[in-house]
């Protein structure tokens, strides 16, 4: 009776990170049609208050402060540098299943990526770990500002210091468009100058350990 028990358990849970499996899977085989599309740029700062006169210049808008906590997981594949993270965002009040692709470089990149809400994050995350492995885990606490399209984010991040993030969203604009606001906001807050950060902050924090 022991072993039965024994494998009707071990059945469960191959049944369960198949499952999850098949759902890395599916993300993975997503078309570009299938995906969102951003323009982001990301530099790290010795400051965030620097910033505040500059987005009043931008007359950006003053949106939300969150903690969030950024699972990263294992992503076996080979596109360039996908990535997969459950967000918890002020202690399991909202989760996000987030799948991205974007390059490593400096400069302004674009990032294709897919979100799902939640409602069970505990749960899901213990399938995605017994499937994939925990990558690493980023802690920050994220200041949310708007201007049109772009959210702009005022990050300070557990072992790492103070970031400013821009992502540009696509969605309802032409892509010229959202390249020429991308712009106009890295001027006014001028981030040209700034020091630019090519990889994740999940990047950052597996190099450090």
């Amino acid at each position: 009776m022991r072993f039965v028990g024994c494998w009707r358990m071990e059945s469960d849970a191959i049944a369960r990170v198949l499952t999850v499996l098949s759902l890395v899977k599916t993300l993975e085989t997503l078309n570009e049609q299938d995906m969102a599309t951003n323009l982001e740029f990301k530099a790290q700062c010795q400051s965030l208050e620097s910033f505040y006169p500059r987005l009043a210049d931008l007359n950006a808008t003053y949106h939300e402060t969150v903690r969030q906590i950024d699972t990263y997981f294992y992503v076996p594949s080979e596109k360039c540098q996908p990535r997969l993270k459950l967000r918890e965002i002020d202690e399991i009040t909202e989760a996000w299943l987030i799948y991205y692709e974007r390059p490593n470089m400096e400069a302004s990149r674009y990032s294709q990526y897919q979100l799902c809400e939640i409602a069970n994050p505990v749960t899901l995350k213990a399938l995605l770990t017994a499937a994939l492995g925990i990558k690493t885990i980023v802690k920050k606490q994220r200041e949310l500002w708007m201007f049109n399209h772009t959210r702009i984010h005022l990050d300070t991040v557990a072992d790492l210091g103070q970031f400013v993030e821009l992502e540009t969203v696509f969605q309802g604009q032409t892509e010229t468009e959202a390249v020429n606001e991308h712009q106009h906001v890295k001027t006014i807050l001028r981030l040209e100058t700034a020091d630019p950060v090519a990889v994740s902050y999940s990047d950052l924090i597996v190099q450090r350990s």
